[in-house]
């Protein structure tokens, strides 16, 4: 190779924006461009002709081998992306001030490069930068998780919406039929809540659905399912609970709503609540049926004075 010959290759492997590195099968160095100079600190002079592995720790040696095999013996090109290995070579980001990484995600390219006689003994490792990829998929994957609870919740009250509590309660629905565990569903309403609207105005009734809905959260345990179904009415899906432990709860939440004030502008607002309790049974052969139960329970506390809890009619 002459001398031209030689510095032209240097100094592409200086200017390309990708790390080259070339090992032979016992590791040994042979390249290191300038882009692994600049992000590893280590300098080619220092490396060449030594153990890749005696200056990069990081680096797991056992899976290197397994990769690199296939490449020596088949020149079968490997290819390792960051999504399943963050880097190979722990490199700090090439942005530290912009980027919210600490470190240098990477896409690796184990290349063959056969000999002469067509024999693989050494191969070449490229190192892509793939941070700002890699930043810009997180983000996004962190802004659809972000729209998907969105989607999920009821923006007045934060607890589920009507459509992804229905979606619960028909899945525990169908867990429930074969795993027969004990679990109850319970809906409450505002009593007279039509007269806190008209007397105080809509926003100290949204302070009133709110408050109810701080009430519920403390009455309940992390496994229960709570959701707003609309206007001022509530549901509870009690997993593992029986219509006597339900009822419990329902009269915690019915307790703690009465003795609670609403403050409002210079008015201190108290409202009462009704609720309706029915335990799951297989005479249930849809989740609406179920769900009538207590629904048809709730009604009963209405016609009955409001301020109470009743438990659904118990089903064989």
């Amino acid at each position: 190779m002459s001398i031209l010959e030689h510095s032209w290759q240097d100094a592409l492997l200086s200017s390309i924006e990708v790390g080259i590195v070339v090992v032979d099968k016992s590791f040994y160095v042979h390249e290191f461009n300038q882009f692994m100079e600049n992000h590893s600190g280590v300098l080619s002079a220092d490396i060449k002709g030594k153990v890749l592995f005696d200056f990069f720790n990081e680096i797991d040696k056992n899976w290197l081998e397994n990769k690199c095999q296939p490449v020596f013996s088949m020149n079968t090109p490997v290819f390792v992306i960051w999504e399943q290995r963050q880097y190979l070579f722990e490199f700090g980001t090439s942005r530290p001030i912009t980027s919210s990484s600490d470190h240098m995600y990477q896409n690796i390219t184990i290349l063959p490069i056969p000999s002469e006689s067509g024999q693989t003994e050494r191969i070449c490792l490229l190192v892509y930068d793939m941070t700002d990829q890699a930043m810009s998929k997180e983000r996004a994957d962190k802004l659809n998780e972000q729209l998907k609870v969105i989607s999920r919740i009821d923006g007045l009250t934060g607890l589920f919406n009507r459509r992804y509590w229905q979606e619960r309660f028909e899945r525990e629905f169908k867990l429930t039929f074969r795993n027969k565990k004990p679990i109850s569903v319970l809906i409450l309403d505002i009593d007279h809540f039509k007269k806190v609207n008209d007397t105080y105005g809509h926003q100290a009734g949204d302070k009133v659905i709110q408050s109810l809905a701080m009430l519920i959260r403390k009455a309940t345990r992390e496994t229960d399912i709570s959701g707003r179904y609309g206007g001022e009415e509530f549901v509870v899906l009690l997993p593992d609970t029986t219509a006597d432990t339900a009822l419990i709860v329902g009269e915690r939440i019915r307790k703690a709503a009465q003795r609670y004030l609403v403050k409002h502008d210079n008015a201190e607002i108290s409202v009462t609540i009704s609720a309706g309790i029915a335990q799951f049974s297989s005479q249930f052969t849809r989740p609406l049926m179920w769900l009538e139960a207590a629904d048809k329970a709730l009604y009963q506390a209405k016609e009955s004075g409001r301020n109470q809890v009743v438990l659904a009619e118990a089903h064989a």
